[in-house]
């Protein structure tokens, strides 16, 4: 993206970085010459990426008034990217709770602008009508034009983008099923909006006068429904022809699971996604461009902003996914083999093995793990297993990798997510497939002399309550299976693929 050199240079409060928006407007801020700090609840997923050395990353959560207090110090401009996509019990309340927190803290802090991307809402809709994600996201809105600090709330509907969740249910939607017979939303009108203007209206918006306090809808040139999306991606994908058919009877639960089989995008988070397509979604103004000109071939056409996305998952170039914030639900308690683990009953089932090549060589392997390469051991029980998390409305296994060679902390690896690597040696996992208890996999490449190595491996389960002793016993019969071939497969595939190993 090009910036204007005319920008103000200001201190950048980014929360949501570890998230899909986030991740990406933090390049582009420091880009446009801002200095840029973190407010992340785990600063470690920030670590790998390619800017992390050029801003500061603080440890804090927005429901905490003390840590956002100690991140807004000497900040001008605040940008709160963080809601929920859980539509569990009290959502609601801690989204309120945090842009209260937020807004206050700013306040006091003396920001002089906060920039908030919310949701765009339908036209006459009354808000016990809204879906909740909707309704939730509008109301932090309200609450943070209403703190005291000039606030702009952007308001988009769909974002297309590489590895946005809308972009990632529309083409797998698309391409894997020929014909489809859809929920009544596929008629809905949309206004969608290219990734790509979202970030430049963001980094925008820092600059903004002092005295405008006031929400903007943002969207691309096109208004069409989600069947001319479908329509005209399968075109621009140079798809055959798909049939769509709509029926009446897919209640949002049903879509939302419907959509969790079919795509990589789990049920949790379809679900918000497919109620909020129930109202037609379309902007009321684009009053942003009296502050932000639009400049010239943008905003982006839809036909344009899916050409762009599919260039850049086709040349493996996404540099964050829908999937790079956590799985609503999903754990977040130290290792149990941690100083600060709380105690209890630990499972554990440890492998070993000598490798016929070098620990570069089987790192390579390890680090190259999951997605298209699988997991190198009876693909049938991890199949089967992503299948059984995805009926209960987990992630599955269909997530796959953001990087077909490398990982980073923080990112998502089939029902996984790394929580950390040292890279050549060590790489964790944490599950985040649905479990009675929390689970970890630990993959490690060691020197062994004699251009040879050991390749060490351990999965942990912490078992809840007496299901998750049910569940251990009941699937540790195929341990062996499982995890043992795992260790001999990948120490097959680091010596076959190493070439200093002599034959």
């Amino acid at each position: 993206m090009n910036h204007d050199d005319s920008t103000d240079r200001s201190r950048c409060l980014v929360t949501g970085a570890t998230g899909y928006i986030g991740g990406r407007l933090v390049p582009e801020l420091l880009a446009a010459g801002h200095r840029v700090r973190c407010l992340a609840r785990s600063p470690g997923k920030l670590r790998d990426h390619p800017w992390s050395g050029e801003a500061e990353v603080v440890r804090g959560d927005v429901t905490d008034a003390d840590s956002v207090a100690r991140a807004m110090r000497d900040v001008d401009v605040a940008y709160y990217l963080v809601h929920s996509l859980n539509s569990g019990k009290g959502f609601e309340d801690t989204d309120r709770r945090a842009a209260r927190v937020f807004g206050e803290r700013a306040k006091a802090a003396g920001v002089r602008r906060i920039v908030y991307l919310g949701g765009l809402t339908p036209s006459g809709v009354p808000a016990d009508r809204l879906s909740p994600h909707l309704r939730s996201r509008a109301e932090v809105g309200r609450i943070l034009l209403r703190s005291g600090v000039p606030t702009a709330v952007l308001r988009a509907a769909v974002i297309i983008g590489s590895g946005s969740a809308s972009f990632e249910m529309l083409r797998y939607l698309t391409e894997r099923l020929p014909v489809m017979v859809t929920p009544s939303w596929v008629r809905t009108r949309i206004q969608p909006i290219a990734v790509r203007d979202v970030l430049r209206l963001l980094v925008g918006s820092a600059g903004l006068p002092e005295d405008v306090n006031r929400a903007f809808d943002i969207g691309g040139p096109d208004i069409l429904t989600y069947r001319d999306m479908m329509v005209r991606y399968a075109r621009v994908a140079r798809l055959p022809r798909r049939l769509i058919v709509s029926v009446p009877v897919l209640t949002p639960g049903l879509s939302s699971h419907w959509v969790g089989l079919v795509t990589p995008v789990p049920a949790s988070i379809a679900r918000p996604l497919t109620e909020s397509l129930r109202h037609e979604v379309v902007c009321r103004e684009h009053d942003i461009t009296r502050y932000l000109p639009d400049p010239p071939g943008h905003p982006l056409g839809f036909d344009q902003a899916v050409r762009l996305a599919l260039r850049r998952v086709r040349e493996a170039r996404v540099t964050t996914r829908w999937s790079s914030a956590a799985v609503p639900g999903a754990p977040s308690d130290p290792l149990p083999t941690d100083p600060d683990w709380a105690g209890g009953t630990l499972y554990t089932d440890r492998r070993e093995a000598v490798v016929d090549a070098p620990a570069h060589a089987l790192w390579r392997v390890i680090e190259g793990v999951g997605g298209k390469n699988g997991w190198y051991s009876f693909p049938l029980a991890w199949s089967l297993r992503g299948w059984l998390d995805r009926l209960v409305g987990g992630v599955g296994l269909r997530r796959g990798r953001r990087d077909a060679e490398r990982l980073r902390a923080g990112d998502s690896l089939d029902f996984w997510r790394v929580e950390e690597i040292e890279r050549g040696h060590l790489l964790r996992l944490r599950a985040e497939m649905r479990l009675p208890g929390l689970a970890w996999l630990e993959m490690c490449a060691e020197p062994a002399g004699s251009g040879r190595s050991r390749y060490r491996q351990r999965a942990l389960f912490h078992p809840r309550g007496l299901l998750g002793h049910a569940y251990w016993w009941s699937v540790s019969p195929f341990h062996a299976v499982v995890f043992g071939g795992m260790a001999r497969n990948i120490a097959r595939a680091a010596a076959r693929q190493s070439p200093d190993v002599t034959r």
